[in-house]
C-alpha cells in the first residue's frame, strides 16, 4: 500500500475534502443521523420516529470512534458528509466492538428486536467477501440539508484513488437502492442481495480498481 503523503486534505474535483478528527465525532455522528433517518435498514431497526435519531446519533458515534484509527473516515470542511472505509483486512468487526455498536439498541421499546437484527446483521457479514483484499465503505453519508452539492462523491475519492493506484478492490453493502446508480457511476456493480429477516433488502456492491 502507498501511503497518501502532505497535509490531511484531498482537492478531488472542485471540492476539498479531509480526514475527520476526533473534535468532528459529535458533529458528523448528528449529521450520519439525520442522512439515515430514513434509511430502510433504520427504520427497521429502530421503528419508533421519535427514538430513531437518538440512537442513529449513539451508533454513529460509536462506528466513528471505530473507524478513525484507522485515519480513513473523509469528511467536507462544514462537516455535512462523510465517508467511513474500513482498510483491507481490517473490516471484521470484533465481538467487542459488535457488543458495543448493539448499546444504542438496549432501550426497553427496542431490546425486544435484538435478536432478528443480530441476525440479518450477522448474515450480511457472513455475506461479506473474505478475499481478495479490499477496502470497505462501512458508512456514507450527506446531511439532507446539503444533499446534491456532490459531497458523497467529493468524500469518496480520496479511497477510491487510493483503490486505483495499488490496484486493491473496495466493497459496500447499499441499503437503498435508488442508491445503486450512484455506487454504478463511481464503479461499484451489484453483487448479490441480502434479505433482513421481516425486513428489507440489502445490495452488495463491489468495485475492481481501474
Amino acid at each position: 500500500m502507498t501511503e497518501i503523503s502532505g497535509p490531511a486534505a484531498f482537492a478531488g474535483g472542485k471540492l476539498a475534502v479531509r480526514r475527520a478528527q476526533e473534535a468532528d465525532v459529535g458533529p458528523l455522528s448528528k449529521a450520519l443521523a439525520r442522512a439515515f433517518f430514513d434509511d430502510p435498514v433504520s427504520m427497521w431497526s429502530c421503528r419508533p420516529d421519535a427514538l430513531r435519531p437518538a440512537v442513529l446519533e449513539s451508533f454513529f458515534a460509536i462506528r466513528l470512534q471505530q473507524l478513525l484509527v484507522d485515519t480513513e473516515v473523509w469528511t467536507t470542511p462544514e462537516l455535512a458528509s462523510a465517508a467511513l472505509w474500513a482498510p483491507p483486512r481490517r473490516w471484521h468487526t470484533s465481538v467487542r466492538e459488535t457488543l458495543r455498536l448493539s448499546r444504542p439498541l438496549l432501550h426497553p421499546r427496542l431490546v425486544w428486536r435484538l435478536p432478528l437484527i443480530t441476525s440479518g446483521l450477522g448474515e450480511m457479514e457472513r455475506r461479506h467477501p473474505r478475499n481478495p483484499p479490499h477496502w470497505y465503505l462501512a458508512v456514507l453519508g450527506t446531511d439532507p440539508a446539503e444533499q446534491g452539492r456532490g459531497l458523497a462523491s467529493a468524500v469518496l475519492a480520496p479511497v477510491l484513488e487510493r483503490c486505483d493506484e495499488d490496484q486493491v478492490g473496495a466493497y459496500l453493502e447499499s441499503s437503498k437502492e435508488r442508491n445503486i446508480a450512484f455506487y454504478t457511476r463511481h464503479g461499484f456493480r451489484v453483487s448479490g442481495e441480502v434479505r433482513f429477516p421481516r425486513g428489507p433488502t440489502v445490495w452488495p456492491m463491489w468495485r475492481d480498481p481501474r
